[in-house]
């Protein structure tokens, strides 16, 4: 067994991990890249707040309504090539928001939208399928990715708008995906060049049986219970994004510009929670019960932001690792769960489409309840209310199956289904 583990690590594909990195550093950037040009933007386009709502509450809403279509789209093109497709259409979108137009805005952030969803999907699928022996650790290093592309795009758009203007500093992010793009096809060439060499000198693995077809995910109640631990997980996340920053001014006296930077802990503190779930799950070979810590390491944020505010900074830095966290080790029990390449995107599909469904109303639940009650403590047990979702229907449904099991769905892809994608 060790031996196999070692084998699997020398096997590793480390281009394509690039590439699986590189990807994820844009399927999450271009989302928040609107938000440090927002003023210079609303001059130039002469448009109010409603707008510049939509041009961050669009991409959320096609994560989930879009995410069935994003499944059919893998099936007909591949894994591979849907991952291609994905970059292409995020950088006409970027490159289409940039234009100057609020009818271009709105348009390129759609298509935005739209390719991100595809990415969303797939990546998964992809780790699933060609790091086996390795999912855990390389779906840690994925969504330490996402924050990472997050806090970058953050961190330089609104140094480089100042340089350059904010069209050109939203357009400069579409060089990064021409990167990842790159490195992704190169990835391609290599795994179909030496699944065709190993095929022709006939040391290829032969193709595994194919897995007798189970139950629909749309039938199965782990299916269910992933996507309302994940809705759970992603409405906490985006409600506490949206409004934390005016949160922390609010109750502890801070300025809008402070609370911001005070927030970014909270999204800094992922990485740390992404690459500790792997371990965790290495060490208790259950994925709920780590799902389960993860929840009780999230409610700290509202309880923490209710019975002492003053402590907010602590507050941010544990709920940043268990959102960072509670992301991974959905990922993982996808991947553990599923028998098979296809049960893996159609499962991936539902738990992501549902989730971001009900994610995409959390800023504005938050919002609204905060606006009705004048105060911070009705948001807050709201949060609390969607962490606890998570709890029950994940820790019910997160199990996976064994290590052995899984690597059913998980074997070196021959070469036609390479070339194919």
């Amino acid at each position: 067994m060790q031996r196999g583990r070692r084998g699997a690590t020398a096997a590793l594909p480390l281009l394509l991990l690039a590439g699986v990195l590189l990807v994820a550093l844009n399927l999450r950037g271009p989302l928040v890249a609107v938000a440090p040009v927002v003023d210079a933007l609303r001059a130039d386009l002469r448009v109010g707040a409603g707008t510049i709502g939509l041009l961050t509450s669009i991409p959320v809403l096609c994560f989930g309504l879009a995410a069935p279509l994003a499944s059919l789209l893998i099936a007909r093109t591949g894994v591979h090539r849907a991952v291609v497709v994905s970059m292409a259409g995020v950088l006409a979108g970027t490159l289409l928001r940039s234009l100057g137009s609020p009818g271009a805005a709105v348009a390129g952030t759609v298509v935005i939208g739209l390719a991100i969803t595809v990415g969303n999907v797939v990546v998964p699928v992809v780790i699933g399928r060609d790091f086996p022996g390795a999912t855990n650790v390389v779906t840690a290093a994925y969504t330490a990715a996402l924050n990472v592309g997050s806090t970058l795009t953050s961190a330089l758009t609104a140094p480089l708008a100042d340089l350059v203007g904010w069209q050109a500093a939203l357009a400069s992010w579409g060089l990064l995906v021409v990167v990842a793009a790159t490195v992704w096809t190169a990835a391609l060439r290599q795994q179909t060049a030496r699944a065709a060499a190993a095929e022709a000198a006939g040391t290829a693995p032969p193709p595994r049986a194919p897995v007798a077809p189970g139950r629909s995910v749309w039938r199965q109640p782990a299916a269910w219970g992933l996507t309302l631990a994940f809705a759970g997980q992603a409405f906490s996340y985006y409600g506490a994004t949206a409004w934390l920053p005016t949160l922390l001014s609010d109750e502890n006296g801070m300025s809008r510009a402070a609370a911001g930077a005070s927030s970014s802990l909270f999204q800094v503190f992922a990485v740390v929670g992404a690459f500790s779930v792997p371990a965790l799950v290495a060490w208790w070979k259950r994925p709920a019960l780590v799902l389960l810590a993860v929840t009780v390491v999230w409610a700290a944020l509202p309880l923490g932001l209710l019975a002492a505010p003053g402590l907010w900074a602590l507050w941010c830095c544990l709920a940043g690792i268990a959102q960072g966290g509670g992301i991974t080790v959905v990922f993982i029990a996808i991947v553990r769960r599923s028998r098979d390449l296809t049960e893996n995107r159609r499962l991936s599909a539902m738990v992501q489409g549902g989730g971001y469904v009900v994610a995409a109303t959390g800023p504005l639940v938050i919002g609204a309840v905060h606006e009705a009650t004048g105060g911070w403590t009705l948001p807050l047990l709201v949060i609390l209310g969607a962490v606890v979702v998570m709890a029950v229907a994940g820790t019910a449904s997160a199990g996976g199956r064994t290590e052995t099991d899984n690597e059913v769905g998980t074997r070196p892809v021959p070469a036609e289904e390479a070339r194919r994608g």
